[in-house]
């Protein structure tokens, strides 16, 4: 244990950085930028929307399938999430639904993820 005199000589403690500026990103800017990126963190969504914005047209369920290197189940629960987040839309003509991105929705997410970016930057 320490004497007075010794805590006394002893060197004051100084910090071994700067310190840090807070944060540009406040808590609702950081999760709506954490969501844009969840929805394009999967190959299978990526590939969904790189298909669908080649497109001239709509893009029929079936075809959605046949290109992508996995079963119906989880091609459906991708289109479900993109759909759910804005950036594709649906439209059903007798038994099979046709797909198509939403070009507004895509432009403004790329927007943001770059504006976040530039910010944090």
């Amino acid at each position: 244990m320490m004497t007075t005199a010794e805590q006394t000589t002893q060197p004051q403690a100084v910090a071994c950085c700067a310190p840090i500026t807070p944060a540009r990103l406040d808590d609702e800017a950081v999760q709506r930028f954490t969501d844009d990126l969840t929805i394009l963190a999967h190959p299978i969504r990526v590939q969904i929307l790189d298909l669908l914005s080649r497109s001239a047209g709509d893009v029929c369920v079936c075809d959605l399938e046949a290109a992508l290197p996995v079963k119906q189940p989880t091609v459906s629960h991708h289109l479900r999430l993109l759909r759910e987040a804005g950036l594709i839309d649906s439209e059903r003509r007798g038994l099979w639904a046709y797909y198509f991105v939403q070009r507004e929705a895509l432009a403004a997410l790329r927007q943001r993820i770059v504006a976040q970016f530039d910010a944090i930057s």
